[in-house]
């Protein structure tokens, strides 16, 4: 029996969820590990990143906003609104190594923040749409009424308002911190503060104010996305145009084998589990996603090289 309606396809293999799992756990650790060698602010950056996954996911799905996740060995809270704890280890992974990156430009505030939220979208694309074909969450479009479109509503299957929320959850956890770590409040704080102040802009963007677009000026999910990923992007272009610091080259192990475990585990699965030839446009799609995102990465990769190799000649 098939695990969900007008979802053709079955269960993961059973060693899918506990190999997703040990691997988001040895991301962590190695995020862990070069944040403690770099002392008290990243480890606070990584940890409030952390908890700010675990409680938007926690807060989402209580509330019934129409997804719910498998079971994985370490769940949180009452079935069925419960959270796998290794999907905040991913959202701390994500926001932490995508700053690592960023940081390498010296662009202002906002610039850095929305380059943070676009390169943490890159990852998700190549990840939802695999993930939720093997029933690692699921959207319930039949509950909703769309039972037509499991597969091929939105971003094939995949709701424009998950996209949407991804990009707002990274900026305003970003924005907010590197705003605050120019304070003279305590590092530790900042994580907790950052937490407090993104969920309530997150709430505020997700629910009244979508509500409001959508019923006064017929805005739907697509449109804001669309404007998001507009305004984002132009203030990483205005960033880099007005930008005063050098370029540094710094770019340790932990910053580029998350987005490269993201990208290759996932694109793997999309063939392992037979989704590639449900519809070819979905399997471009994802091929191109990925070498996005290695054409942003590798570069900066070389260089660390380089720099490492001329740096042990000397």
């Amino acid at each position: 029996m098939l695990p969900f309606a007008n979802m053709p396809y079955g269960n993961a293999p059973g060693y899918c969820f506990p190999l997703t799992e040990i691997c988001m756990y040895a991301l962590l650790f190695i995020c862990g590990w070069h944040a403690i060698k770099k002392g008290t602010g990243h480890i606070a950056w990584l940890l409030g990143a952390l908890c700010f996954g675990l409680l938007l996911e926690y807060v989402n799905v209580a509330s019934n906003s129409g997804y719910v996740y498998g079971q994985f060995w370490l769940m949180l809270g009452k079935a069925p609104h419960n959270i796998p704890f290794c999907i905040g280890c991913g959202w701390g992974v994500i926001i932490y190594t995508s700053r690592l990156f960023t940081d390498n430009f010296g662009l202002p505030v906002w610039a850095a923040a929305g380059l943070d939220s676009l390169l943490a979208l890159n990852i998700d694309v190549s990840m939802d749409v695999v993930a939720y074909r093997l029933h690692m969450w699921h959207w319930d479009w039949v509950g909703r009424g769309y039972p037509g479109e499991t597969l091929t509503g939105q971003w094939f299957g995949v709701p424009y308002a998950n996209f949407y929320g991804w990009l707002l959850v990274v900026f305003f956890y970003s924005l907010f911190g590197r705003l605050l770590e120019k304070t003279p409040i305590w590092k530790v704080a900042v994580p907790i503060l950052a937490i407090l102040l993104s969920q309530a802009a997150l709430w505020i963007s997700l629910f009244p104010l979508a509500d409001l677009l959508k019923q006064s000026f017929g805005i739907s999910s697509m449109q804001r996305l669309l404007a998001l990923l507009i305004i984002l992007s132009s203030l990483v272009i205005i960033g880099f145009l007005r930008k005063r610091a050098p370029v540094r080259h710094y770019f340790p192990f932990a910053a580029w084998v998350v987005p490269l475990w993201f990208h290759v585990y996932f694109l793997v699965w999309l063939f392992l589990g037979g989704f590639s030839g449900e519809n070819q446009l979905m399997t471009a799609f994802s091929i191109l996603n990925v070498i996005i995102g290695l054409a942003i990465h590798w570069p900066m990769l070389i260089k660390q090289r380089s720099v490492t190799i001329l740096a042990e000649t000397r």
